[in-house]
């Protein structure tokens, strides 16, 4: 086997290796040209507009969830809504059997109605009462003129008497004539006492019906059948009733969508027993957690740019700086952390930011609740 011709050697001059050094030298500048600008341009993009914004992907859009709970027990006769089902305020979501319900109703408008024709009776008996008083004002008066003529009776009689009395003695009257004069002073006698006892039952029953009076005005003075305390009352058990039966029917208390509905046909609810949530869709927010040593330059109503991981940066919220949390996470863990125990590591804690959006924005691209954000804050303003 022959083996292969060596390959020829090439001679370089002494003058290549400066010329390939002088052509290095260009790229070498630059490229540190490059990397000045480069480093200047983030420097300056830092001072002036990075420092000036705060930013975290630790966010999530909430919203204050109404829970849907009935305020009477009955057995559910109707559910109308689903999971995901839009609905407005005042719609209807469950009906609940009314039947004792409206029975109570009834019960009570005929009470009212009882209550009425007693007031109305109460007011009529006043003016009898006082018919009565003037009545026994009447018979006072005949009883008084009853007495005066008996005792103006009996003074003559008595008079009559001593008369006889004394011409006995000369024999001018005689024994019956004297026996006559002394019955019909007794007589007088007995009369005034009648007269006088007819005035007295007469004071009496006037007295009697005066408090009968004093005792039905107290009822029925200063009202009407409408504004009687007893009437009121009686309307009033009416409007407990009235009310109760509306509450058979459980409506929703906001616009949103349905959610964790957990009631079906025929189950017995009690009061206070959660049936569903409403979502209110058209009133989200956004808590971002930023790390505490963000937050020196935040403040409420500032600027918020959003984004989120359903739609991508295409579409951008805006929204302002609503408020502060009262205590970060940690604070608030069923489990708080310990951090007077010997092993103690620093952690950085993260604060709660609530952001308001824009509800124009939310219509248009609608969010849900627990969907993950991007939050930048531009703390330049407001500050």
């Amino acid at each position: 086997m022959a083996l292969s011709d060596p390959e020829p050697k090439v001679e370089t001059t002494p003058l290549e290796p400066a010329i390939a050094a002088s052509k290095r030298k260009p790229l070498f500048f630059a490229l540190g040209a490059a990397v000045l600008l480069v480093g200047a341009g983030y420097g300056a993009y830092e001072v002036l507009v990075g420092a000036q914004h705060v930013s975290t992907d630790n966010a999530y859009v909430g919203a204050d969830v109404a829970q849907v709970t009935p305020l009477v027990a009955g057995a559910v006769t109707s559910v109308r809504v689903g999971d995901t089902a839009s609905v407005k305020r005042g719609d209807v979501l469950i009906t609940l059997d009314d039947a004792d319900a409206r029975l109570a109703v009834s019960e009570a408008e005929a009470e009212l109605a009882r209550a009425k024709r007693r007031t109305g009776q109460a007011i009529a008996t006043s003016g009898s009462l006082a018919a009565q008083v003037s009545a026994r004002e009447a018979d006072i008066a005949r009883a008084r003129a009853g007495v005066a003529e008996a005792r103006s009776s009996l003074a003559k009689a008595e008079i009559d008497l001593r008369r006889r009395q004394a011409l006995l003695v000369s024999g001018a009257v005689s024994g019956e004539e004297l026996s006559s004069a002394t019955n019909a002073a007794a007589a007088a006698r007995a009369n005034l006492a009648a007269a006088e006892a007819a005035l007295a039952q007469a004071n009496s029953e006037r007295t009697s019906a005066q408090s009968q009076l004093a005792a039905n005005e107290a009822l029925v003075r200063g009202t009407t059948i409408d504004t009687n305390p007893e009437v009121r009352a009686a309307r009033a058990r009416l409007d407990t009733a009235r009310l109760l039966l509306a509450r058979t029917v459980v409506r929703a208390p906001v616009d949103g969508v349905v959610a964790r509905r957990q009631v079906q046909v025929g189950q017995r609810v009690a009061p206070g027993a959660p049936l569903m949530a409403i979502v209110p869709v058209n009133q989200l927010y956004v808590d971002a957690n930023f790390k505490e040593g963000q937050l020196a330059k935040v403040r409420p109503g500032q600027p918020v740019e959003l984004t989120s991981d359903l739609y991508g940066d295409d579409v951008v919220y805006h929204g302002r700086v609503a408020g502060f949390a009262g205590g970060t996470g940690a604070a608030f863990a069923v489990i708080p952390a310990q951090n007077a125990s010997g092993n103690w590591i620093k952690i950085v804690q993260r604060l709660p930011v609530r952001v308001t959006l824009d509800p124009r924005e939310l219509a248009k691209h609608p969010l849900r609740v627990g969907l993950s954000m991007e939050a930048t804050i531009d703390t330049s303003e407001g500050h």
